[in-house]
């Protein structure tokens, strides 16, 4: 009886031991995920080279901002231009953010990759550098530039761990 007591506890404390090392060596789980959209419509009216939004397009930022304020937003992206910046604007107030800028030419590299690990970013790009930018992430060309009318498109990138995924909405 005694080796039957003794011989199910060790069993115990080899289950229990065993139990604890697969919790320790279990890796996390870590989603970032990326929302890319295209500027609003912009001012086609002037022969400035870095126009504005129209009413139109302000509209629309605000909308962008109403849309992704249930996404829990931590970073906001914008290029330098004032389309990308007006259209980032309202989604950073939105969720008590400031718009960081970055280069276009230069976006997904190691610091970037880091800098948003583990969280949800908004990137506000333009026609054709938001389907490049997702192509980047997949390492593949899969997304052709999106059409110069279309303002509405809202790509999202989720990648936990290893896997992509790719998500496209449309709001126009």
């Amino acid at each position: 009886m005694k080796k039957l007591i003794f011989l199910l506890a060790f069993v115990a404390l080899f289950v229990s031991c065993k139990s604890d090392k697969e919790e320790e060596v279990k890796p996390a789980i870590e989603t970032t995920v990326y929302y890319l959209i295209r500027h609003a419509e912009k001012d086609r009216s002037t022969p400035d080279k870095d126009p504005g939004l129209t009413e139109e397009g302000l509209k629309r930022a605000d909308n962008w901002a109403t849309i992704l304020k249930e996404k829990e937003i931590d970073l906001v992206f914008s290029t330098n231009y004032k389309r990308t910046q007006q259209t980032a604007s309202p989604i950073a107030k939105a969720n008590k953010l400031e718009v960081l800028s970055y280069d276009p030419r230069d976006l997904y590299n190691d610091n970037f990759k880091t800098q948003t690990k583990g969280k949800s970013a908004v990137i506000v790009r333009h026609s054709n550098t938001t389907p490049s930018f997702v192509n980047t992430i997949l390492g593949k060309q899969k997304y052709d530039q999106i059409n110069d009318s279309d303002n509405g498109k809202l790509f999202i990138v989720s990648i936990v761990n290893d896997s992509i995924l790719v998500k496209i909405e449309d709001y126009n």
